[in-house]
């Protein structure tokens, strides 16, 4: 990897009239790590019911090894070029085309999330009526129904009290500290986890946990590769490596930051799919935290599933913030390209993680590309581009059945 350059004039990652403190590696490591574990992380378990044990850990290890090199190829270009975003890089090789791609990719990933995100915590808090049919959220299930636990409300509350302030720093390493509260939240989810499945095993209400898939039919084969995207997805970052290399300014402090992140979500997502399949079986749903809203049968089972919900919520909560800082900055530089503003799916997501930083090793307009770069890229390319498309049709062939 080329050597960190001295970042000057517009290259500078966010206002150069203003001194700017270097960000630390650990900050780096929690707002990485923060940044993926968002929503995927619920969808981690019924991963492990749809692959086995076995090929849901080697999916995970080679997503997060893929990962790992798709943003070295991201930090070596930028490094060897002229540019301290992602979507600069797209355009030093592919010109306007690839950097107005990129930041459609972040725009639709990024804002699909973060109205997701918006939805569970609302669900959470406050509850919904799916069917006519009331669902009460944890604080109506606590305090009972009241205008101030109502969604609006909550949601309300949520925005301008809670994430407001923390989407107005200027700087990704400002949020350090409540991405490490973020990471501890996950942490406390994949313990609760542990300890109820562990409860589970020894009084032998668990199931024994498939090793590898079961393929009934043509369609169980087929739903094998609609995982692969829901383990990329959960694995996309990288609309912020820019944001946070940046303030590290050297590439080697990134790297290391990313790579310790990637193996400590790795070990929270396998620990939470092995757990959470432990614990609920054949019965776990695409979203795990709907296990968790279920009844349980003692106080202390719903105490912690409550407990689950909440630290859930709070972490998007804490997610949210992240995302909308490259979100902020992607449509900032898309709309006003010539001068920022100081106030700057699934499918978008194996674009922003796989195909384009592939694709940028391929072009290599620096000519720092090995053979060996310009063959892996291609493979995270086809890879990326076969999945998804079987997802893909995978998905139209389930809706049509259905609907038929």
């Amino acid at each position: 990897m080329a050597p960190a350059q001295k970042l000057s004039g517009a290259h500078v990652p966010l206002l150069d009239s203003i001194p700017v403190r270097r960000a630390s590696v650990s900050g780096a490591v929690f707002n990485v790590s923060t940044s993926i574990i968002g929503a995927g992380i619920m969808s981690i378990p019924a991963t492990l019911k749809v692959l086995g044990v076995v090929p849901a850990f080697v999916l995970i290890v080679l997503v997060a090894i893929l990962v790992d090199i798709s943003v070295e190829f991201m930090l070596r270009f930028t490094y060897a070029g002229e540019t301290m975003t992602y979507a600069g890089l797209m355009k030093e090789s592919f010109g306007r085309v690839g950097s107005v791609a990129v930041q459609i990719c972040v725009l639709i990933t990024n804002f699909g999330c973060l109205i997701i995100y918006l939805i569970i915590i609302g669900d959470v808090l406050s509850g919904n009526q799916p069917d006519g049919s009331v669902h009460l959220g944890v604080l109506q299930e606590w305090f009972g129904i009241h205008w101030w636990n109502t969604r609006a409300f909550a949601l309300f509350f949520t925005l301008v009290f809670i994430l407001l302030p923390l989407v107005l720093f200027r700087r990704v390493e400002s949020l350090r500290f409540s991405s490490a509260v973020s990471v501890l939240l996950a942490l406390v989810f994949v313990g609760i986890c542990s300890v109820m499945a562990i409860s589970a095993l020894l009084e032998g209400k668990t199931n024994t946990p498939k090793l590898i898939p079961q393929l009934d039919n043509r369609a169980s084969f087929f739903n094998l590769f609609t995982a692969a995207p829901v383990i990329v997805t959960a694995f996309t970052f990288h609309f912020n490596v820019h944001a946070i290399g940046g303030e590290l300014g050297k590439a080697s402090d990134m790297t290391s930051a990313v790579r310790i992140s990637l193996i400590l979500c790795s070990g929270i997502y396998f620990a939470i799919g092995i757990f959470g399949y432990l614990l609920f079986g054949d019965s776990i749903m695409a979203d795990i935290l709907v296990n968790f809203d279920q009844g349980s049968g003692s106080a202390l089972g719903s105490l912690l599933n409550d407990i689950v919900r909440l630290s859930y919520a709070f972490h998007l909560m804490l997610v949210f913030p992240l995302l909308n800082f490259s979100l902020r900055s992607n449509l900032d530089e898309l709309l006003f390209p010539k001068k920022p503003l100081l106030f700057v799916g699934s499918t978008s997501a194996v674009f922003l993680a796989f195909i384009f930083p592939g694709a940028i090793a391929i072009k290599d307009v620096h000519g720092i590309s090995s053979k060996k770069d310009k063959i892996i890229g291609a493979t995270m390319i086809i890879l990326a581009v076969i999945t998804s498309t079987i997802a893909i049709s995978s998905n139209i062939y389930s809706w049509a059945g259905g609907s038929s």
